[in-house]
């Protein structure tokens, strides 16, 4: 069988489209309105950095309108309770500020503090079937993951949930990586149908697909915030330290940069390429035959001097308790907005309007 043309394969298609939003991007930046945002259940860590943060402040300076959501509610998507959800939104905001996200221009606020956003859920979920739901890649990870627990309605719902994120403030850009490009398919397919049944209300927004490193955790699965394999962008010095000591590697002595046959010593080798702005071969051969331990010397190095300034930068920002409570109230209050004038054409659309 031949392989699939550009035009069959959804992946090449969206690749070449954000080829093309690039070049859009810089000439004309105001033209474009991103949706991006994090569930607030634990610190962010490189992987988040290297995989999103960076991308959404390289927006940001580009002039393009940002709104970054704290998902509040979707926290208790997978769990029973959402546990000192305070202090965790806190920290969210100050990592994310940390990172270099300006409130001044760009817009962070919460899920749960826009009522108007939350209420197009419904007439959103008048346009999917149960079996579409099912079908959604997260949706069917849970169901395996869960085994004798019960999936919550929230869960099964939770890709409209995001279409409601995506679409109540109009973004015309989402980033995404190639395993959330079903979520986005659906957004656009909700906006769609909205059209065929009431009108034109909504856009169908792009995918922005960026080059997100897949980067490893220190025991070589997936980093993840629950597996305690990540670092931390908040973590102190000694810290980092001793996560990168007990990073899995190899028994051979020569460094290279070999992802296929060589994954753990790979992942480290291209996060401390990350963190220096170089190539991950440069990076390898700087280490040569100096093996696993001068490998995570020059690691451990290159990470605390990439974080050294968003740290300091971070206790600087925390020493102030009103400034996230501000940075929530002020984007909020421009979230609302902008919720509360979509439901109100949705409404006029729907004849809902007595």
């Amino acid at each position: 069988m031949n392989a699939p043309t550009i035009e069959h394969d959804p992946f090449s298609r969206a690749v070449a489209r954000s080829a093309e939003l690039e070049v859009q991007i810089a000439a004309t930046p105001e033209r474009f309105r991103v949706l991006t945002g994090d569930r607030p259940t634990g610190p962010l860590h490189l992987g988040h950095y290297f995989g999103t943060l960076a991308n959404r402040v390289r927006l940001q300076q580009a002039g393009v309108d940002v709104l970054v959501l704290v998902a509040d509610y979707q926290v208790i998507t997978d769990r029973d309770v959402a546990e000192d959800l305070q202090r965790a939104v806190t920290g969210l905001v100050l990592d994310q500020l940390a990172a270099g996200l300006d409130p001044e221009r760009t817009t962070i606020f919460c899920h749960s503090a826009v009522p108007a956003l939350n209420q197009l859920l419904l007439p959103f979920l008048s346009l999917v079937s149960v079996p579409e739901l099912q079908r959604n890649p997260t949706v069917k990870a849970e169901t395996e993951a869960t085994g004798d627990r019960a999936m919550s309605g929230l869960m099964l719902t939770y890709p409209v949930h995001q279409a409601a994120d995506i679409l109540f403030c109009g973004a015309n850009l989402v980033p995404v990586g190639r395993d959330q490009l079903p979520h986005l398919e659906l957004t656009r397919t909700i906006a769609r149908r909205f059209t065929q049944r009431y009108g034109p209300v909504f856009g169908e927004p792009d995918a922005l697909l960026g080059d997100a490193p897949l980067l490893l955790g220190t025991d070589g699965t997936k980093m993840a915030k629950s597996r305690g394999n990540a670092i931390a962008l908040r973590a102190d010095e000694d810290t980092t330290a001793r996560l990168v000591r007990r990073a899995v590697t190899d028994t051979e002595r020569t460094i290279t940069y070999e992802p296929g046959r060589r994954p753990e010593v790979a992942s480290l080798v291209l996060l401390g390429a990350l963190c220096r702005g170089q190539s991950p071969e440069a990076f390898a051969d700087e280490i040569g035959a100096g093996g696993a331990a001068a490998l995570k010397a020059a690691l451990t190095e290159a990470v605390n001097e990439r974080l050294r300034p968003m740290r300091a930068r971070r206790a600087e920002l925390a020493a102030d308790p009103g400034l996230v409570r501000d940075v929530l109230r002020r984007g909020d209050e421009r979230a609302n907005g902008l919720a509360e004038a979509t439901l109100g054409r949705v409404r006029d659309a729907m004849g809902m309007r007595y």
